[in-house]
């Protein structure tokens, strides 16, 4: 099994401003206010439909007994969800960024994107986007990019994965109250089960195969070149993969951003239910939320209604009061996913701006070697 070598970056040669990579990103104040604009008028519709689409007419006036105290405590909570996030994204990019991404950058960046990801749907692949084309531009070469990311993505999420296996199987067998329904509990225990069985072979996979089928490229023609650019998917997985490893295996406290980003969410939607009335078991919460996340990966325009839907069904499958579930999921939802819009839009003008001093950094620096 071959191993990731340790990732050292050095800034990209000069004058190697890859402009194509700013292309899709031209983002001017009448179009971003445009989407919000649009986006706006879909939440409402969502927060004053929805209780109406679901017979729940009187859902609101639970909010004229809801507690203060326990919405304050779940907007607190969802500073920490942001928190652990940014800790999370400097933690694996901070060492191949040349001293070039710290905790501001780290701020800047994972802000933007999150704002991206809530006006991209499709599982945050409008975030994603914008990281790495923000990464490209501090300097980072693309396969370090692809690489870094992967880790960065198996790193989050292996709670995520762990999670829905034990608390689905626990609250099968009984280890925890709460109802058990198998296709809430099981399904998709046995679903990451297969996809942390799919990253184990992933690891077996050799890091450099490009380079190992350079032979069979010039013997077999396109053929060979076509081959040769599919392995670097599993190759890019692969090294993603021994790069997580070797980030636990560190023990850097960033780390732990992780844990903190869905613990976090988890409190504050537990928060949430407590505001309006009692919050369900601990492990049902934690499986209907995990389960009602999947909804994000519907290429919903802003991704509205897929997982408040997913996640609402999630607790009425679980035997949870549908009226509270509503109300709680939808306060969940407007603290976690729609908070962060505004400052992660200011996030990204500012992002450009910081761009643009890392291109003259550059030019400054080339004309100093001519």
């Amino acid at each position: 099994m071959t191993r990731a070598p340790e990732q050292t970056v050095d800034p990209r040669p000069p004058g190697d401003e890859h402009d194509d990579d700013d292309r899709g990103l031209e983002f001017t104040g009448r179009s971003v206010l445009t989407l919000c604009g649009f986006l706006a008028a879909m939440i409402l519709g969502l927060y004053l439909l929805l209780p109406q689409l679901t017979g729940l007419d009187d859902t609101w006036s639970r909010i004229e007994d809801g507690s203060p105290f326990w919405i304050v405590l779940a907007l607190l909570l969802t500073l920490g969800m942001f928190w652990g996030y940014i800790e999370m994204f400097r933690g694996v990019f901070s060492k191949v960024g040349d001293g070039v991404i710290g905790r501001t950058e780290s701020f800047l960046i994972t802000m933007a994107g999150l704002a991206a990801s809530r006006i991209f749907a499709a599982g945050g692949a409008g975030g994603l986007v914008l990281q790495a084309w923000a990464l490209r531009q501090a300097g980072l070469p693309k396969r370090v990019v692809a690489d870094k990311t992967i880790s960065f993505l198996v790193l989050t999420y292996f709670p995520y994965a762990a999670a829905v296996i034990i608390c689905g199987v626990g609250l099968r067998v009984g280890l925890f109250p709460g109802e058990a329904p198998f296709p809430m509990t099981v399904v998709p225990a046995i679903i990451a089960t297969v996809m942390m069985g799919v990253a184990a072979l992933i690891l077996l996979v050799p890091t450099d195969l490009q380079r190992r089928l350079d032979g069979f490229a010039r013997r077999t023609g396109m053929l060979g070149r076509i081959a040769q650019r599919l392995a670097s998917i599993p190759a890019a997985s692969s090294a993603g993969l021994h790069d997580a490893l070797a980030h636990l295996r560190s023990r850097d406290p960033a780390l732990l951003g992780a844990l903190l980003f869905w613990a976090a969410q988890i409190a504050v939607l537990w928060a949430a239910f407590r505001a309006f009335g009692d919050a369900p078991p601990v492990a049902v919460l934690i499986q209907a939320f995990f389960v009602g996340m999947l909804g994000n990966l519907l290429p919903i325009p802003g991704g509205v209604g897929g997982v408040e839907g997913g996640m609402i069904g999630a607790f009425a499958a679980f035997g949870v009061d549908a009226g509270l579930a509503v109300v709680a999921v939808l306060v969940f939802r407007a603290l976690t996913f729609w908070l962060p819009l505004l400052p992660g839009v200011i996030s990204f003008f500012k992002l450009r701006a910081r761009v643009e001093t890392w291109r003259r950094e550059r030019g400054a620096t080339i004309q100093s070697k001519a």
